[in-house]
């Protein structure tokens, strides 16, 4: 099938990456820190921008109480490469969101599903409002999943992502390449281990040693921009590689200091709520407050990490396509707040087990007989991680 041509798409030379979407889900980790005090909760709130989705109402005048988030919910997080230096960015024309995740938590509270949708992935574009208010852009049968920024910025990807998933989507937030240095900055450096050393010229990672190095800063940002230095150069290994640093940054966030640190916690605040933009029912803190109790008191192995299924097509090198019967089970399933399978011996693209993991894979008592235990299928195509997994950054060589 050939793929519709709908103006000039630039081809972006920047490197998606995993961090630039965390802010969302930092800002709802560390909102649940009580102790964070009236000041931070107050430059959360007074300097985020907003953006309003198709549909939305005005959510922040009926925040739910602290605590009191009723049910799941699902909430879209993307990165943009706008840019936002005030050097300029030669040769990046037009902004792309190069990395777009689904967040989605159980009605339960008790598990959370993060899908990664590659850049590349092949979709239909619906019609999207304008940024501006004024109408709506045509529809569009067959265009990268990120060029959705350019037609109708943030609300645009929402109404892509659902169409795709057939989810409801009513909370979204947005981060620039800044977000990420801060944040890993803030937060003390995030540990990533790697199988070899890593030398990339397109990136400008340069870490000489097999092992476990600490990234933050600008050095955080090209580990997770690189393409060709891990994996096998592709962007499906670069979502196994960021999956990894995901789970490495949740894990210092649950189990480190950031959530009794006072200094570092607001200095995590303050980064996250400089460098978003948000749909507006997530201006209002007691409904970040509300997702965060739930997200901090979800265990580390029910937290998982999936890629959405998608093969290539001979007709478009260079391309990803959805699986539909794959990607339809795998909503099915999330939908429904069904566990989610993913192969835990085949590693996805871009990662190996850790040969010496910091710290012991974390045990939960069962509350029920380990007979009556049903295993969970894995979803053919669905690979990825939980958060306690503790795996290396495949280097490409």
């Amino acid at each position: 099938m050939p793929l519709a041509r709908h103006g000039r798409l630039p081809r972006s030379n920047r490197f998606a990456f995993i961090a630039k979407s965390v802010g969302m889900l930092l800002a709802v980790v560390v909102a649940s820190s009580v102790s964070v005090g009236a000041v931070a909760l107050t430059q959360i709130n007074g300097s985020v921008e907003t953006v309003t989705l198709p549909g939305e109402t005005n959510a922040a005048a009926l925040p739910p109480g602290v605590g009191a988030f009723d049910g799941g919910f699902n909430m879209l997080i993307v990165g943009s490469d706008e840019c936002v230096d005030t050097g300029g960015c030669p040769g990046r024309t037009e902004k792309l969101n190069d990395f777009t995740m689904l967040l989605h938590v159980a009605a339960d509270h008790e598990s959370a599903v993060a899908v990664s949708f590659p850049r590349d992935l092949i979709v239909r574009i619906p019609a999207c409002p304008r940024e501006d208010g004024k109408g709506n852009d045509a529809a569009m049968s067959a265009q990268q999943i990120n060029v959705t920024l350019i037609y109708g910025g943030l609300a645009c990807t929402v109404v892509t992502v659902g169409a795709l998933t057939g989810l409801s989507i009513p909370y979204a937030g947005i981060m620039t390449f800044n977000g990420v240095r801060e944040i890993s900055t803030a937060l003390g450096g995030i540990p990533v281990c790697i199988d070899a050393p890593i030398k990339d010229k397109y990136s400008g990672l340069d870490l000489p040693t097999a092992g476990t190095h600490i990234v933050q800063g600008e050095q955080a940002l090209q580990f997770l921009r690189t393409r060709h230095g891990v994996g096998d150069g592709s962007d499906t290994g670069r979502i196994g590689s960021q999956q990894a640093f995901l789970a490495s940054m949740v894990r210092e966030i649950k189990d480190g200091d950031t959530l009794t640190n006072l200094p570092k916690l607001y200095k995590l605040v303050t980064a996250a709520s400089q460098n978003i933009k948000v749909s507006d029912n997530l201006k209002n803190i007691t409904t970040l407050t509300s997702m965060a109790l739930v997200m901090k008191g979800i265990p580390l192995e029910k937290i998982t990490f999936v890629k959405y299924p998608a093969g290539s097509r001979a007709e478009a090198p260079g391309r990803v396509f959805p699986v539909q019967s794959a990607a339809d089970e795998l909503f099915a399933k999330i939908a429904a707040d069904q566990p989610v399978g993913i192969d835990h011996a085949a590693k996805p693209i871009g990662t190996v087990v850790d040969p010496r993991p910091t710290s012991p894979p974390p045990t939960v008592p069962s509350t029920t007989p380990s007979a009556t235990a049903l295993p969970v299928e894995a979803i053919p195509g669905a690979t990825g991680q939980t958060a306690a997994d503790q795996v290396c950054s495949k280097a490409n060589r």
